[in-house]
């Protein structure tokens, strides 16, 4: 039996599908705080288990007669790391036979700006020193969020207007890298590996207005602004500007090209070519 752990969220909720997809839901356990969004999965037969990454008692029961567990990374940045560790220690106590992490793909987390993706390294770090037999995903930049980067439809009028300079971005959509999970976890029979869960090719933001011109018929163009000017114009939308700050790691390590790291992982697990980057901001974008 697979555990999915963050089995109701975004990333976790693609992985359950392609799951599900391959085998029956009696083999499946499905993690989750609120059991009121994992009806459907009880209804075709998932082991809902509920429970959250501070709750060790209710992770052991979580872990009951399962052989394979991926681990969604928490969304608590103040605590993430220790409540990584809760679920390692219950997959220990159980000796769970396979432990997946869906960590994030970086060049150099020694030189890297954001100060969000230690998280990720330190929870393999760890991982390896439990002894686990292992699967890191490192997951490029969901595709799916570029929406939220430029503003979403009004881009179309406003253009990319971003502090990223040049760099650039090996995208893949989350639903085919939650596929592309599933496969891997389901299949694996060797050796501790890590993937790189990104795009063939990365991109700038001159290549995404230009798809977005494409797959619109409206002519998009990308801006780079300065730092300042990004900050500047967050904190009129509303941002804190503490939290506007903050951000501008993440942009800096696209500058730095943090976040351009292609693999051929992604089309091999799924057995087909991902989405291009039209393919995929039409989707995203609903054009």
């Amino acid at each position: 039996m697979m555990l999915i752990t963050g089995a109701t969220g975004q990333l976790g909720s693609a992985v359950v599908r392609r799951v599900l997809e391959r085998t029956a839901g009696a083999d499946v356990a499905a993690l989750v705080r609120d059991p009121s969004k994992a009806v459907d999965l009880a209804a075709r037969g998932v082991s809902v288990r509920v429970g959250d990454y501070d709750d060790t008692a209710a992770l052991d029961r979580a872990m009951a007669g399962v052989d394979r567990v991926l681990l969604i990374a928490g969304n608590d940045p103040q605590r993430r790391v220790q409540q990584h560790q809760h679920v390692i220690d219950a997959a220990r106590r159980a000796g769970v036979g396979l432990f997946g992490f869906a960590s994030r793909s970086l060049r150099d987390i020694h030189t890297s700006k954001n100060t969000l993706m230690g998280d990720y390294f330190e929870t393999e770090e760890r991982i390896r020193r439990s002894g686990l037999p292992h699967l890191f995903f490192r997951n490029a930049l969901y595709l799916d969020t570029v929406p939220l980067y430029v503003g979403g439809a009004r881009v179309l009028d406003t253009g990319v207007r971003l502090p990223a300079g040049s760099g650039k971005v090996a995208y893949a959509l989350r639903r085919e890298m939650g596929e592309a999970l599933a496969n891997a976890m389901l299949d694996h029979g060797g050796a501790d590996r890590t993937y790189v869960v990104s795009g063939p090719r990365a991109y700038t933001f001159d290549d995404v207005a230009s798809a977005l011109t494409e797959v619109s018929g409206r002519s998009v163009r990308y801006t780079r602004i300065s730092d300042d000017e990004y900050v500047a114009n967050a904190v009129r939308a509303g941002v804190p500007e503490h939290l506007a700050r903050r951000f501008l790691g993440f942009y800096s390590d696209i500058r730095d090209d943090q976040l351009d790291e292609t693999s051929s992982d992604l089309a091999t697990l799924l057995g087909r070519e991902p989405a291009t980057l039209p393919e995929g901001l039409r989707e995203v974008f609903k054009l």
